[in-house]
């Protein structure tokens, strides 16, 4: 049951419906959620966005963030009403200039009732005044926001954005970027794609940052602190931004030694998933306590606990990979994560032949090998692992497992085409397990339902003469590193 809660602008809202005209009686409130059954209240019907311009001030010593969202969307429905997905206090919300009754709904909704109901179709403008400390709230039982000792992070999966600004917070609505954050002088802001300008007053030093791709909602990331920010190219072009809090300790060298080979591994990247697709690359390395890395886009978020044994090369990998598989090409819902997560650990399977360690072969032989056939390991259905299995090990591991089969099928040539061609072929947009049978079939010329059922959608281990099924597999020397990263998300 979805319990809508009355907040300032409620009452105004049931005038504003009362005074809608009989003409207007075919127009509707757009869905509380996308449609993704994984979550069925994340992201919401009835109009498409744009562009994101966030213009916000933080003060990191009271986690007080202040401003305004302006939102370009374009309606896809009659809409006598729409839903953002947002936390934080409202003071006021425009729809094409005119002012609209707002109300909270559930437990992350912000219901949004324009002066005049809005026809299919129709651009909309909408400004959102907000404020708010983002630590105090939660939502589901948990929260993104994270505090670091000298400011902020937000950066999660599948959500975050419902802590720092409203939005259409699903993968299906992908959008490009403008954050421009105001912070007590000596403080540094990080986000995604380029900075554009900084500028100083009174105090305070305003970042801004542009995203100009299409980026997922949970994709974006805000990150305030003193930092050390390095900049540098490619050898193929590619500009490379990285950021390192100032306190990390013990954990400094070993971060910057893998974050600083970003470019490297881009361009090697690039050979097997064809030229980058943004603007710039990077990583940051905040002092928080989480555990976790998350491929915010063009970005990335890692946690020093990454580093605590250690250079790990092998995580910086799996990051980038995601550039391509997951933040170019995102899931069209949550249950497609395999074409995010099995490629980004088969990027790590690549690393290690490239690096000695250990081929792909010797690789799938031996997590093959490793779990028995009454394993919990093969219960889970990589293709569609359901909400509570959705980051689980064996979407990793079996998906990557999944992906060398693949490979076995089809012959090198035509798997390499299907690597490098798959993220041309949805550039920017969305796609399905369901689309990546039918693009693997077309490339290969093959049917491969079967084996695509075997290894994604069948909960039982899968026999194979492909890999080893009997006797002790030798552990690959690159498995360490790799499994160092096993709950990276």
């Amino acid at each position: 049951m979805h319990r809508r809660i009355l907040a300032p602008g409620v009452f105004a809202a049931a005038s504003l419906l009362l005074a809608i005209p009989a003409s207007a009686a075919s127009y509707s409130p757009g869905a509380p959620g996308i449609g993704d059954p994984y979550y069925p209240y994340y992201g919401n019907g009835g109009y498409d966005v744009s562009h994101y311009d966030l213009r916000l001030q933080y003060q990191p010593a009271t986690d007080e963030l202040a401003g305004t969202a302006t939102i370009l969307a374009r309606t896809t429905q009659d809409l006598s009403s729409f839903d953002l997905d947002f936390l934080l206090d409202v003071s006021e919300v425009r729809v094409n200039g005119a002012q609209a009754a707002f109300a909270t709904s559930g437990q992350h909704e912000l219901v949004i009732t324009p002066k005049t109901p809005l026809a299919k179709d129709t651009p909309i403008t909408v400004v959102v005044r907000y404020s708010g400390v983002p630590s105090t709230k939660n939502a589901y039982g948990f929260d993104t926001w994270h505090r670091t000792p000298d400011g902020a992070v937000a950066a999660d999966e599948p959500e975050s954005a419902w802590w720092w600004f409203p939005s259409n917070d699903h993968p299906l609505d992908k959008a490009t970027y403008d954050v421009s954050v105001a912070v007590p002088d000596g403080t540094q802001v990080i986000s995604n794609g380029l900075l554009q300008s900084t500028s100083s007053k009174l105090g305070w030093t305003r970042w801004n940052w542009r995203q100009n791709k299409p980026q997922a909602t949970y994709l974006a990331t805000l990150a305030v602190g003193k930092f050390d920010i390095t900049t540098s190219t490619s050898e193929s072009g590619v500009p490379v931004v990285n950021a390192y809090s100032k306190d990390l300790g013990d954990n400094d060298g070993a971060a910057r030694a893998s974050v600083e080979r970003t470019g490297e591994l881009v361009d090697w990247l690039s050979g097997y998933f064809g030229p980058y697709p943004f603007s710039s690359a990077g990583g940051y390395v905040p002092n928080t306590t989480t555990g976790y890395a998350l491929e915010t886009q063009t970005r990335v978020y890692y946690s020093p606990k990454q580093f605590a044994n250690g250079a790990n090369t092998s995580v910086v990998v799996h990051e980038l990979a995601h550039q391509w598989y997951g933040d170019d090409v995102s899931l069209k819902g949550w249950k497609d994560i395999w074409i995010n997560e099995g490629f980004a650990r088969y990027a790590q399977w690549l690393w290690s032949e490239h690096e000695g360690e250990g081929t792909t072969q010797e690789l799938a032989d031996y997590v093959y090998a490793s779990h028995p056939a009454d394993d919990a390991f093969w219960t889970v259905k990589p293709g569609d692992p359901g909400p509570d299995d959705q980051f689980d090990i064996a979407v990793y591991d079996r998906g990557a497992l999944a992906v060398q089969e693949l490979r076995n099928a089809v012959g090198d040539d035509a798997f390499f085409a299907i690597l490098k061609g798959w993220p041309k072929e949805h550039a920017y947009g969305n796609a399905s397990v369901a689309d990546f049978e039918a693009y693997a079939e077309k490339v290969s010329g093959k049917s491969l339902g079967s084996l695509f059922d075997a290894w994604l959608f069948e909960p039982t281990k899968p026999a194979t003469p492909a890999l080893k099924a009997v006797g002790v597999v030798a552990q690959p020397k690159s498995w360490k590193q790799i499994e160092a990263t096993n709950y990276v998300h």
